[in-house]
């Protein structure tokens, strides 16, 4: 499959009004692309819009759609169709988490988190197909995350969503491929995006001591900033790597539980003991 080119390709960013979409939006506006951007965030969405416009992008649209509503999407892609024609890179990139453990969490947060962060990209990804299917060279990407390699207490929801994305995208990739459409799956760890602190509360009390040591733990761990994510992943999708993952945090995960299956935890944990 030939390298992607990007101008004058119309990509659509969901969770484009900040963090990783929004850096995403600008590397794109940057290399003149044609930018359909997607988010619940109107006010944000139009502040990257803007930036996008002034910095070079070809032509910039925005989409005011909550991700969490259960919607097939059908009518996105048919707005993103007749605004720009058929869309030529498709980047499933918003996300949400919760913080508490599997035990504290609703089954309502639990049903939230699954619909932004799998169902959404399941839907998206079916009503863009036909018109990434009719584009010689289109590319799809998908963002699943560190915990979508390992498995860490408190994030038993989260990591659900994230393996699932990443098995999703590899069966997508074998079937597609053939086709002439690349498939990247994106494996973040470390970001220093909103993700965190805009995390759900659920099972816990927002204003406790819990939830704010949960709170301050993420963020601490958030440390590469999203352009340097942003320019990796553009990267991936120009080369037509099958699989991404960002951060040496995440890349060590990853050797970790492919070394160890059933006891990297436990040797995670050991090893952070030593650097208290």
């Amino acid at each position: 499959m030939q390298r992607f080119t990007f101008a004058g390709r119309t990509c659509v960013i969901t969770g484009a009004a900040g963090g990783i979409g929004s850096a995403l939006a600008l590397d794109l506006a940057r290399r003149r692309s044609v930018l359909a951007l997607v988010d619940r965030d109107a006010d944000g969405l139009e502040r990257v819009a803007a930036l996008a416009r002034e910095i070079g992008a070809a032509d910039v649209s925005t989409y005011h759609v909550d991700l969490s509503d259960g919607g097939d999407r059908q009518d996105l892609a048919a707005a993103v169709l007749g605004r720009h024609g058929p869309a030529d890179l498709l980047i499933n990139n918003a996300g949400v988490t919760l913080t508490g453990t599997f035990e504290q969490n609703s089954m309502a947060d639990i049903d939230w988190l699954l619909e932004i962060n799998l169902h959404a990209v399941i839907r998206t990804t079916k009503a863009f197909l036909p018109q990434l299917l009719e584009r010689p060279g289109s590319h799809i990407v998908t963002m699943s995350s560190l915990f979508g390699l390992l498995a860490p207490p408190g994030q038993v929801a989260y990591a659900t969503s994230k393996y699932a994305v990443r098995g999703f995208t590899e069966g997508l990739r074998h079937e597609l491929g053939p086709r002439g459409v690349g498939v990247t799956v994106v494996h973040p760890g470390g970001i220093r995006t909103g993700i965190a602190a805009n995390a759900r509360v659920s099972g816990l009390d927002p204003e406790g001591e819990q939830a704010a040591q949960a709170r301050r733990f993420a963020e601490a761990a958030l440390t590469m900033p999203p352009e340097e994510a942003a320019r990796q992943i553009v990267a991936a999708v120009q080369s037509r790597r099958p699989r991404l993952v960002i951060s040496r945090e995440a890349k060590a995960g990853d050797w970790l539980t492919r070394i160890a299956p059933a006891r990297y935890w436990a040797i995670s944990e050991r090893v952070a003991r030593r650097f208290q």
